[in-house]
């Protein structure tokens, strides 16, 4: 199981599909007064399709990140016409203006945020990477004021998971904002550093994240290799013993046409993420394992990404980081 040119063609075909479709949409929108109520596309120039607009963001991702790693996929021509048409300085200086609106202040934060950041860093050194630039600005400047006052992290794998946001964010602030990358890593310390026998009570009715491999995996990126795998072994004990099972077992997805029911073929495939990357810390016998375990969560809704647009505006997102290791077998 890996992410192949075929597969690439169908999950880029998908988001072409959708990142341009402004209906049926779910704005994340304030109205102060009856001049507010504007269409999606009105207010986003750029992210207006996809259901909403962090599915549209990264869905954008996904086929930059599809364009840098299969040039030669047909779909490429596609690709880079959409982007030329929509990726504008007018278009981008529209989206940064909505983020100024006195009511804004907590759009998106912190998934949408972090898909952004995310974006920007995989256009960085193509010709969109500039126009793309003051977007990114924008949500590295929400990070760096909101994380100092963010006391406690939400834990839940939803939308609103801090571990999410600052793996995303802290891969982008590496190579772009020393000073975000320092407070990422300093608060996930200090939200994360003294957890102890995660429970793992998951999945939740609606999580498209395993609050417990997130979480694991965002220590695996601030801490170095030996301190984490100290904290790896207090935090998911029995880890290298299929403990705790509610891990191991792949989430069951009773009706891929219910928004929130759909979520949990996502929470297989980031799943299938964390446990890919952590097996990096493990010895072969237990790196083997749960690659195979990862194997499973991919096998239960890989052939679910597109069938209902509940779950195909956005899961071929996650599938990708599912994937794209070549290492799940």
């Amino acid at each position: 199981m890996m992410l192949t040119p075929v597969l690439a063609a169908r999950f880029a075909n998908i988001a072409l599909g959708h990142v341009g479709q402004e209906y049926p949409h779910k704005l994340d929108h304030v109205l102060s007064g009856p001049g507010d109520a504007q269409t999606p596309r009105a207010l986003h120039p750029i992210f207006f399709g996809s259901f909403d607009w962090h599915s549209c963001v990264h869905g954008y991702w996904l086929l930059m990140r599809l364009r840098r790693l299969f040039p030669d996929l047909p779909e490429v021509t596609r690709i880079e016409a959409v982007f030329d048409d929509m990726l504008t300085l007018a278009n981008v200086a529209v989206e940064v203006a909505y983020l100024d609106r006195s009511t804004s202040a907590g759009f998106e934060r912190p998934y949408g945020w972090a898909w952004m950041l995310a974006l920007h860093g995989e256009a960085a050194g193509t010709r969109w990477g500039s126009i793309l630039e003051p977007l990114a600005v924008a949500f590295a400047a929400r990070f760096r004021a909101f994380l100092p006052k963010q006391t406690y992290p939400i834990r839940t794998g939803t939308h609103f998971n801090t571990a999410f946001a600052l793996i995303l964010a802290l891969e982008w602030a590496q190579v772009h904002d020393e000073e975000l990358a320092a407070i990422i890593c300093d608060r996930a310390l200090s939200y994360f550093g003294t957890d102890r026998d995660c429970p793992a009570w998951e999945p939740g009715g609606d999580e498209f994240l395993s609050s417990a491999l997130t979480e694991a995996l965002c220590m695996k990126r601030v801490m170095r290799p030996d301190a984490f795998r100290i904290w790896v072994d207090a935090f998911l004990p029995g880890l290298h013993l299929d403990k705790p099972a509610t891990l191991f077992t792949p989430a069951f997805v009773s009706d891929r046409s219910d928004g929130k029911i759909a979520h949990l073929d996502g929470c297989n495939f980031s799943r299938a993420w964390c446990f890919r990357e952590l097996a990096t810390v493990f010895n072969a016998a237990d790196a083997s394992r749960l690659h195979n375990v990862a194997a499973a969560h991919v096998q239960a809704s890989l052939p679910y990404v597109a069938g209902d647009f509940m779950g195909e505006h956005w899961l071929a997102t996650f599938a990708v980081l599912a994937l794209e290791s070549p290492n799940i077998i």
